[in-house]
């Protein structure tokens, strides 16, 4: 029998939403005082912007949502990137602490990574930069340095919205797009399963958002949200052709999390249809990369990263 969790775990969406960057100077106290500060091996120390980044379009690149490993990531950011890195991940997302890390700090994380043969395409952000010109222009600065091409909003400022809502949100996120632009950078906007239901008047935020967006606004599409959500992932790609540029691989299983269902379940357990998925994603979609990513499950964070890696790596042998 297994036993029960100790303490509920703040959720991801939670998470993203409190965490703005007087909470992220927090964590990154932890990562400021890294071994990995150290001087730089090589001249990406300068880093200057990367071209706009645009996947081959015969493989996309596997990478790991960061929070999947926040524990570890938090105890030692060097050692995890090392970690994940020898796993086979080829891409990593760095969530919203990195909005505290200095532009020093920035640029030693992009050597690590660099010297890993790791890539950074894309950062999940709180609400804050998208909101706050300051804090843009620094997200900006730290998304220049990594690498990245899309700053994805995680989670929106609010707890529940009526569609008013979701439409001043929109509207946020293409003033966004459009101060990034210039940047070389694109905006985005990562889904939860709440994003799924129906609003009074029948719609639903993810319709709001995609209508009252730029196409090159990315709807970044995790799929166990989607699925608890009652949405249905192979529909909406087909229904917004190029916007969906970058993935989560979170798969999700009717249940609770005590009986390790929910979220809970490793990637290929759950009822995702990835087949289908896949195959719309890669011909319709428009999607560049690749993130796994996990909330918890029976193993601990590096193993569970291990085996959903596997698990997706035999799902692309079989198809």
């Amino acid at each position: 029998m297994r036993k029960p969790h100790a303490q509920a775990e703040v959720s991801r969406r939670d998470f993203f939403r409190q965490s703005g960057v007087g909470a992220a100077s927090v964590a990154a106290a932890s990562l400021l005082a890294s071994p990995l500060l150290a001087a730089p091996s090589h001249g990406t120390a300068a880093a200057a912007p990367d071209a706009p980044f645009r996947a081959p379009a015969s493989r996309r690149p596997i990478g790991i949502e960061l929070y999947a490993v926040r524990g570890e990531l938090n105890r030692d950011l060097p050692a995890t990137l090392r970690a994940v890195a020898a796993m086979g991940y080829e891409a990593v997302e760095f969530y919203s602490p990195y909005l505290a890390w200095t532009l020093p700090y920035a640029k030693t994380v992009r050597s690590l990574i660099d010297d890993l043969g790791v890539r950074c395409y894309s950062t999940h952000n709180s609400a804050v930069p998208f909101t706050s010109a300051d804090v843009m222009t620094k997200a900006i600065e730290l998304n220049q340095i990594l690498g990245a091409r899309q700053l994805i909003m995680a989670s929106p400022p609010f707890q529940t919205g009526v569609a008013d809502d979701w439409t001043r949100l929109a509207g946020q996120l293409t003033a966004a797009a459009d101060t990034l632009r210039s940047h070389g950078l694109v905006a985005g906007y990562h889904n939860h399963d709440a994003e799924w239901a129906r609003l009074p008047g029948g719609q639903r935020a993810m319709d709001i958002l995609a209508a009252g967006t730029p196409a090159d606004v990315v709807l970044q599409l995790d799929i166990g949200h989607c699925l608890r959500g009652g949405g249905d992932p192979v529909a909406w790609v087909q229904a917004n052709p190029g916007r969906i540029r970058s993935v989560h691989l979170k798969d999700w299983a009717p249940g609770t999390e005590s009986e390790e269902r929910s979220f809970r379940v490793l990637f290929g357990e759950g009822v995702a249809p990835w087949k289908p998925l896949l195959a719309a994603l890669e011909s319709v979609g428009g999607v560049e990369f690749y993130l796994m990513e996990q909330e918890g499950s029976r193993l601990n964070e590096l193993d569970t990263a291990r085996r959903c890696l596997a698990n997706w790596k035999a799902l692309r042998r079989k198809a």
